[in-house]
């Protein structure tokens, strides 16, 4: 098993209209696509960043699964967020494997 985690630092001015999207559209899209059998919304605490960090945590059950994400929705979903929140935002993309 694996996860694709996404951390975002979201800017405070936009944070509650973000957040609010993200949970109503943006994960259920993302989940829509079928390549996640699992996601998580976990903020990041102690950060002494601007803004609020999260990490968004889709668990997928093999490597087809991301690469098909990644070739066939992520360019479209990311897309739609930065029409969204454009500059409102910054973004790092990690995969991990879960060993236990």
């Amino acid at each position: 098993m694996f996860i694709y985690n996404v951390t975002v630092n979201i800017d405070a001015d936009v944070h509650d209209d973000w957040i609010k999207w993200m949970k109503s559209q943006h994960v259920p899209d993302v989940m829509n696509t079928g390549c996640f059998i699992e996601s998580k919304i976990v903020k990041v605490l102690h950060v002494n960043d601007n803004g609020e960090t999260y990490s968004f945590q889709y668990t997928f059950k093999d490597m087809k699964d991301i690469e098909k994400y990644q070739k066939d929705f992520a360019p479209g979903l990311q897309a739609d967020v930065k029409k969204h929140f454009n500059d409102k935002y910054t973004a790092f993309r990690t995969l991990l494997e879960i060993i236990e």
